[in-house]
C-alpha cells in the first residue's frame, strides 16, 4: 500500500523546481473510460495538442514530446497503470519525467509552461489517502487496498462453513442444529474479518475503511469491529459477491471522492467563518494574496474555475495583481502569471496544501479563493 504522503511530498518538490531553460509539458488525462468512444476522445485530445505544442513559436524539447507521446499512448492502448482514473505526464527541464496516477479522474489537460503545471494534481492530493475496502458475506471476505493510484494488494479470506446437504428429509431438529452450526462459524468468520481488518490498518496506517456488501453481512461484520476500527469507517456501499474486486474497488473510490468533496465544502464553511471573525483565516484575493506572499498559508481554498491574471516581481519574488511593469513593494520589474496556479505552486513550496472546490457559492463570492493560516493574520 502507498504511503498517504507520497502525492503530497512529490508536489511539493515539484513546486519547489526553478523556471527550466526549455518549457516543461504538463499533460493531464481522464483515463476513467467506460466505452471505447471516451479512449478515443483523449487519442484525439493529446495528439492534436502534440502537434500545436510542435508547431509552437517556443516550442518543448523533441524528446520531451516524444516521451509524452509514448506515455499517453501507452495509457490509452492501457498497456499499464488500468486501476487509476487520471494519470499526470510531466516532462522537461534536465530529465524531468514524471508518471503520477491517481484514483480521481482528472480534466484532460495540456500546459506548456517554464514551470510544472500542479494544479489539478494538488486538487487531488488531499483526497486520495490509502483506504481500505472490505467486501464481506457469510462466508468471504475480500480486502482491498485503494492506494493513491488506485487498487492495490488484495487479500481474500474465505471461512469453511459446511455445505448443506441433500440427503434425505429435513426434520425440525435436523434443521435447528444445522442453523447453529452455520451461525457460530458465520460468527467466526466475521470475528476473523474483523481481526484481518485491524491487522492491515494499524499496519498501513489506513485512515478510512469502506465496506461493501450486503445489509445483513455488512451488520454483522461491524458488531465484530473494534472501536478504533469502527470510527475508521466512513460508508457503506452495495456489492454482491460476483462483482470484480476492479468494480467495487471503483465504486468506493467514487464514494470518497463525494465524501472529500462534502469534507472540502464543510471546511470552507469553517475558514470563512473564520475570515469574517478576523480568525485565523482570510478570504479574497488581496489578503490571500497578501498571506501566500509571507508564506503564512496552511491551506489554500480554490474555485475550481479560478483564473486570475497578475504578477510575479523578478527580485522579491511577491504575487500581485497587474501593475504597470513595476513590483509594488519593491520596484523591480514584474512578469506576468496566471495566479491561481502561482500561489498553488507557492503554497505546495512552503509546505501548505491545496484544495480545489467544483462549487461552493459562499467562496466564489470572495474572489473564489481564501485560505487556512499558520497563525493568526495581521
Amino acid at each position: 500500500m502507498a504511503a498517504p504522503t507520497d502525492v503530497q511530498a512529490r508536489l511539493a518538490e515539484l513546486a519547489k523546481l526553478p523556471p527550466a531553460a526549455r518549457p516543461v509539458v504538463s499533460v493531464y488525462l481522464n483515463t476513467r473510460w467506460t466505452d471505447e468512444e471516451q479512449r478515443e476522445r483523449v487519442r484525439i485530445f493529446l495528439k492534436n495538442h502534440l502537434r500545436e505544442a510542435r508547431a509552437a513559436a517556443e516550442r518543448p524539447a523533441d524528446e520531451d514530446l516524444a516521451w509524452i507521446e509514448a506515455e499517453g499512448q501507452r495509457l490509452i492502448d492501457q498497456v499499464e497503470l488500468t486501476d487509476a482514473s487520471g494519470v499526470a505526464l510531466i516532462a522537461g527541464g534536465a530529465g524531468l519525467r514524471e508518471v503520477l496516477p491517481v484514483r480521481t479522474a482528472f480534466e484532460d489537460a495540456f500546459v506548456v509552461s517554464r514551470t510544472p503545471y500542479l494544479r489539478p494534481l494538488a486538487g487531488v492530493a488531499q483526497d486520495v489517502v490509502p483506504a481500505l475496502v472490505v467486501f464481506v458475506d457469510g462466508v468471504s471476505a475480500r480486502l482491498m487496498a485503494l492506494t493513491p493510484s488506485g487498487l492495490g494488494e488484495e487479500l481474500t479470506l474465505e471461512s469453511e462453513v459446511p455445505p448443506r446437504t441433500s440427503a434425505g428429509g429435513w426434520a425440525a431438529l435436523a434443521q435447528t442444529k444445522y442453523q447453529r452450526h452455520i451461525e457460530m462459524h458465520r460468527e467466526q468468520h466475521y470475528e476473523a474479518t474483523a481481526a484481518a481488518i485491524a491487522a492491515l490498518a494499524d499496519r498501513h496506517d489506513v485512515r478510512r475503511v469502506v465496506i461493501a456488501g450486503e445489509v445483513r453481512a455488512v451488520a454483522s461484520l461491524r458488531q465484530h469491529l473494534s472501536d478504533p476500527i469502527a470510527r475508521r469507517v466512513v460508508g457503506v456501499i452495495a456489492a454482491a459477491r460476483h462483482e470484480t474486486s476492479a468494480v467495487i474497488a471503483t465504486r468506493a473510490a467514487e464514494y470518497l471522492a463525494r465524501l472529500d468533496e462534502q469534507e472540502d465544502a464543510d471546511a470552507v464553511d469553517r475558514m470563512l467563518d473564520a475570515a469574517a471573525k478576523g480568525g485565523r483565516a482570510v478570504a479574497g484575493m488581496e489578503s490571500t494574496l497578501e498571506a501566500v506572499n509571507r508564506n503564512a498559508v496552511q491551506h489554500l481554498y480554490l474555485a475550481r474555475d479560478f483564473q486570475r491574471p497578475g504578477a510575479t516581481c523578478a527580485r522579491c519574488g511577491a504575487l500581485q495583481l497587474p501593475v504597470s511593469g513595476a513590483c509594488r513593494f519593491c520596484g523591480a520589474t514584474t512578469q506576468p502569471t496566471e495566479l491561481g496556479e502561482a500561489m498553488t505552486t507557492r503554497v505546495l513550496a512552503s509546505g501548505g496544501e491545496v484544495s480545489v472546490l467544483h462549487r461552493h457559492a459562499a467562496l466564489d463570492g470572495r474572489d473564489g479563493v481564501g485560505a487556512l493560516l499558520r497563525y493568526m493574520a495581521a
